[in-house]
């Protein structure tokens, strides 16, 4: 299983446990620490690189939780899973969670606001040793859309988001340890995550891994229309994950890791026939 420090050319899988009452897509489904732990499992049995644990819903219009609460939601499930040799991260944005989790076994720190939410998570990340995902985040779901406003989305998202890559390494957190998430959902409507995620390789061209979140986001609803329900979701989730493979990205953050990883395995030996050496020839001779 690949996880920390991987710099292996396949996009990576990062499977979504979220251990709350009030996810928009799952919430309530994991939310016993037995319920977690198994779909955990479930998760890494069907190709999901990375965990990503989450005691604290980051939905839209969701209101923040105290970090006891969301430190034993997620404690138990973190240790479980880290013991069972699968590399964990801690979706949190709480300073003093992320360092619980990460003497609990958890290996990155996914954090949506980039340090933004809790000035000490920085600091608390260089000293933990773990890596750290920075979201691109403008203010708390509670009012995230009201913050939607941009010149340029996709050079705005960059801009910001290497802002907060600066403050990491200020802090003492080494480049190889951070990866770049732009927030698709978060302060953006619909067209504006679409033109980020068309963006994706002049993000990607900033050096750092970038992570990609789309999976059941509302933006996606928008998109399908009458057509939407949890499985035409999953499904444009997937197509997202691997359009976004091909822009190089480090890892996809899904709930529905088996469609995500036949999605990228196509998008992976679609990849492989555009390098083979002989393709144009044979095209050619067609």
């Amino acid at each position: 299983m690949n996880g920390f420090g991987d710099t292996a050319a396949r996009t990576l899988i990062m499977g979504i446990v979220n251990v709350t009452p009030d996810s928009f897509s799952d919430g309530g489904r994991f939310a016993t620490t037995a319920a977690a732990i198994a779909q955990g499992m479930l998760l890494a049995s069907q190709g999901a690189d990375w965990i990503d644990v989450g005691g604290e819903s980051t939905r839209p219009g969701a209101e923040r939780v105290g970090p006891d609460v969301e430190l034993a939601r997620v404690l138990p499930v973190v240790r479980a899973l880290a013991a069972a040799g699968i590399a964990v991260s801690i979706d949190t944005l709480n300073a003093s969670t992320a360092l619980r989790a990460v003497e609990a076994g958890a290996r990155l720190v996914n954090d949506v606001s980039a340090g933004l939410a809790d000035p000490a998570m920085l600091a608390a990340v260089a000293d933990s040793g773990a890596e750290i995902a920075l979201g691109h985040w403008r203010g708390p779901s509670s009012d995230m859309y009201a913050r939607a406003q941009y010149d340029d989305v996709a050079g705005d998202v960059v801009t910001e988001l290497r802002a907060r890559a600066d403050a990491a390494l200020a802090a003492g957190i080494d480049a190889s340890r951070i990866v770049l998430d732009p927030g698709i959902g978060f302060a953006k409507d619909a067209a504006q995550n679409w033109q980020v995620l068309a963006a994706l390789p002049f993000i990607v061209s900033s050096g750092y891994r970038v992570l990609i979140g789309t999976s059941r986001k509302k933006f996606l609803g928008t998109m399908l229309g009458d057509r939407d329900n949890l499985a035409t979701r999953d499904l444009a989730t997937a197509m997202t994950s691997g359009l976004a493979a091909q822009s190089g990205v480090w890892g996809v953050r899904v709930h529905d890791v088996a469609a995500t990883r036949v999605a990228l395995d196509v998008a992976t030996a679609w990849q492989s026939g555009a390098r083979t050496p002989h393709a144009k020839e044979n095209h050619d001779q067609a």
